[in-house]
């Protein structure tokens, strides 16, 4: 939100620069596609801190049922837009209340990609992952992607996964399934709650 308030045409900004990659044919769903693999057809998918959609909107397009979550209204209306089909809801994932927002019962799964957990707030962090802790089904998985560099250490978010509830399946450094090293520049963790 503070990026937003420091320059108010950042969302509009953000928007146009995937509506123009999505224009010219650039993959902007390899994170949708590993989350498919691990879900049979017809799973319910958190798409949190989604954006404009674009994650979300594959998951729904090859047979998931989404709710995308959002902070940042100027975005969700942009997902609403391009991609119609799934839920999107503005909510800060610190306050994430989807009861209120008629969407019940636990997620299959969750993605939290496009370096999100960096934007967060320090102080909000761990409060997020518990809310998302809070909407994952038993057996589900949750996968978070982000850079290094970004204010967020990787062992931090690990450790701060551990401190709220979340056990790690696998680590990863980038969403081709190539494996996590202590250098890796991008962590993808999926984890799964205890």
């Amino acid at each position: 939100m503070r990026m937003t308030e420091e320059d108010p045409s950042h969302s509009t900004a953000y928007v146009e620069r995937f509506r123009a990659l999505a224009a010219q044919g650039v993959d902007l769903v390899g994170e949708a596609r590993l989350v498919d693999a691990m879900l049979p057809r017809g799973s319910r998918v958190l798409d949190a801190g989604c954006g404009p959609g674009r994650v979300g909107a594959h998951l729904h397009e090859v047979g998931h049922r989404v709710v995308g979550v959002d902070g940042d209204p100027v975005l969700i209306a942009a997902a609403e837009e391009d991609h119609p089909g799934p839920r999107w809801l503005v909510q800060d994932l610190a306050e994430l209340d989807l009861r209120a927002a008629g969407v019940d019962g636990a997620f299959d799964a969750i993605v939290c990609a496009g370096n999100v957990m960096a934007f967060l707030a320090e102080s909000t962090r761990r409060q997020v992952l518990r809310r998302l802790r809070d909407v994952i089904a038993a057996d589900g998985r949750a996968v978070f992607g982000f850079g290094a560099g970004r204010g967020y250490e990787f062992d931090e978010f690990l450790a701060d996964a551990r401190a709220t509830g979340w056990a790690e399946d696998l680590l990863l450094s980038t969403w081709d399934l190539r494996p996590f090293t202590p250098d890796a520049d991008f962590l993808v963790a999926v984890l799964r709650p205890v």
